[in-house]
């Protein structure tokens, strides 16, 4: 079986990769078990120079890279070159801080002395998404390899030329061979390999289903497991909001990486004070819209991941009309050759129909209006995901106030979902468990193990 690259701009194969026989996975999980004989002994400094020397190789070929990311999964150029930066920089995070977040614990016992001491586990299994392909790499490698674990990856299959390159820039380092190791496998084989007895923990990110069926595996075999599954974000724009600033602070945050995120606003919740606003000018923002080509600098909505992801975009939004939904703007395919969407606002939204329960993963808004600040939070939490949401108001206060009811992971203030390194990362609910970033990511994977030293006549 072979695994492709598609553009989706123009929904052409580029390239093939074969997938490696159970030979060869076999031979690159002996290697990683080996690594990790070694890898744990090296020193905290050692480690840190590696992720700095990946960071270094990432922001020096940061133009390729983003063409590679732009070419198959079709985000626009400028937000290739971001996520490119950003990974850098969460490997320059860990590697300047990763020590001290694993610095001993002093305990201070009635007598004698005790520490826990954070341990590295040994090999884990990444199954990692298509739509930050070296993001979601980053955050789940560097704070790892920090810690003295080794990894295997599985990326997504409509992403294999960054899988590769992703493996070249370890090569290029000269991480040590079977530190960091790509697989060109399917999802099926990666979720057998969670039995594997030489595989300690699993972090995914990606559908429920899939993540549901990697977690069941995992607990089967009594495995440590990191799930950061969809969204559905929530906007609530209260009546004190700054209504411009609202406005390009929703376009951004349901459009950005063509609104293929899972952490994109995708509920938006208005007060009916300032809703007939809002959705206008929401409306007027996202029609004018450049759509096209994501090499071009001046595009501002570029394709979907894949033809597969349009098609299937586009059948909830009918469906949602078939159960009573409307459409404000856009709805359809658009009118060019590669997987496109319009950009689409759907009203009118109930229970029971398609949108106001499925995650809407591409450039499609729901847009609610609510009596009132209570009201805004119960539709916020009438959701299955948890993952985070965004609360716009002048009074930060009352924003504070808001955002502690709505449970979520994260809730944003006047800004939609940011991803920094120092930032916690992760979900509620379906949105699954665990967190990825700041100090919280670094301790997943670890062995937190208790050193006592007791007197031979203390007491027991």
């Amino acid at each position: 079986m072979s695994i492709q690259t598609v553009n989706p701009n123009t929904n052409k194969t580029l390239k093939s990769f074969e997938e490696m026989t159970e030979k060869v996975i076999e031979a690159k999980v002996v290697k990683a078990q080996n690594a990790f004989t070694d890898w744990k002994e090296s020193s905290y400094q050692q480690r840190a120079d590696l992720l700095h020397k990946v960071a270094t190789l990432m922001r020096n070929k940061k133009s390729a890279l983003a063409k590679t990311i732009t070419l198959e999964m079709g985000k626009v150029i400028a937000q290739a070159e971001g996520e490119i930066d950003l990974s850098a920089n969460i490997f320059d995070y860990y590697a300047d801080h990763g020590e001290a977040f694993l610095a001993d614990k002093v305990l201070n016992p009635e007598y004698g002395s005790a520490i826990i001491r954070n341990s590295p586990i040994g090999v884990l299994l990444g199954v990692m998404p298509w739509n930050f392909p070296f993001y979601q790499m980053a955050r789940f490698v560097a704070p790892n390899i920090m810690v003295g674990n080794t990894i295997l990856l599985k990326h997504a299959s409509i992403v294999p030329q960054c899988a590769a390159v992703i493996q070249e820039l370890f090569e290029e380092a000269e991480a040590p061979e079977g530190l960091y190791t790509n697989l060109f496998i399917t999802g099926k084989r990666a979720s057998a390999l969670v039995s594997d007895k030489r595989i300690k923990g699993i972090s995914f990110t990606g559908s429920e289903e899939a993540g549901s069926s990697i977690a069941m595996e995992a607990g089967k075999h009594l495995k440590k497991v990191v799930l950061e599954l969809g969204g559905s974000d929530v906007f609530i724009i209260l009546e004190d909001a700054d209504m411009d600033k609202t406005v390009e602070w929703a376009v951004f945050g349901r459009m950005n990486n063509n609104g293929q995120s899972c952490v994109a606003s995708k509920r938006f919740i208005a007060v009916e004070a300032i809703a007939d606003t809002f959705i206008q000018k929401f409306k007027d923002a996202l029609s004018k819209m450049n759509v096209g080509d994501p090499m071009d600098p001046e595009t501002d909505l570029g394709p979907m991941s894949s033809e597969e992801a349009a098609v299937h975009l586009a059948d909830q939004v009918k469906r949602s009309v078939d159960e009573g939904a409307k459409v404000s703007l856009g709805g359809k395919r658009a009118d060019r050759d590669g997987a496109f969407m319009e950009p689409t606002i759907l009203t009118d939204l109930k229970p029971g129909i398609a949108a106001y329960h499925e995650e809407l993963f591409g450039p499609v808004a729901s847009f609610y209006v609510v009596k009132d600040e209570q009201a805004a939070i119960d539709l916020a939490n009438d959701s299955d995901f948890g993952l985070s949401g965004s609360v716009y108001t002048q009074d930060i206060e009352r924003g504070k106030r808001v955002a502690d009811q709505i449970d979520t992971g994260m809730v944003f203030i006047n800004h939609p979902t940011q991803t920094q390194p120092n930032f916690p990362f992760g979900g509620t609910k379906r949105s699954g468990f665990g967190r990825e970033l700041s100090e919280l990511g670094i301790q997943e994977f670890v062995n937190k193990k208790l050193i006592r030293v007791s007197g031979i006549n203390d007491p027991f």
